[in-house]
């Protein structure tokens, strides 16, 4: 089941990259939004998936999960999201502004 989950991983990681190595500036937003649910997803895998271990220690388990991966995770999607709606109105402010939402055009730097 690790393995299945790193390759997805992986897969959401090479998606990203192709978002953010776009000159469209929603399509960066995802692929920051989607790069970080890699993320998410590879901390969760080295929690340790098995679902028969319990984050609570008690007389006669030998065997626990660890409950920090699920901590971190959880405190970076409250960061992600704030951060992912920061950029979507910011996305929308420089599109009303500038009328398009290609960073090259943005920049200045378009020649037609």
């Amino acid at each position: 089941m690790e393995s299945l989950m790193i390759v997805v991983a992986g897969v959401l990681v090479t998606v990203a990259t192709y978002l953010m190595l776009s000159k469209n500036i929603i399509r960066i937003i995802l692929g920051t939004a989607i790069l970080t649910h890699a993320v998410h997803l590879l901390l969760l895998t080295m929690g340790d998936l098995s679902a028969d271990n319990v984050p609570i220690i008690r007389e006669g388990r030998t065997t626990y999960a660890d409950a920090l991966p699920q901590a971190l995770i959880l405190t970076s999607i409250v960061i992600s999201f704030g951060i992912t709606a920061f950029f979507l109105v910011l996305a929308y402010q420089a599109f009303k502004k500038t009328g398009t939402d290609n960073l090259d055009k943005m920049r200045g730097n378009y020649y037609e």
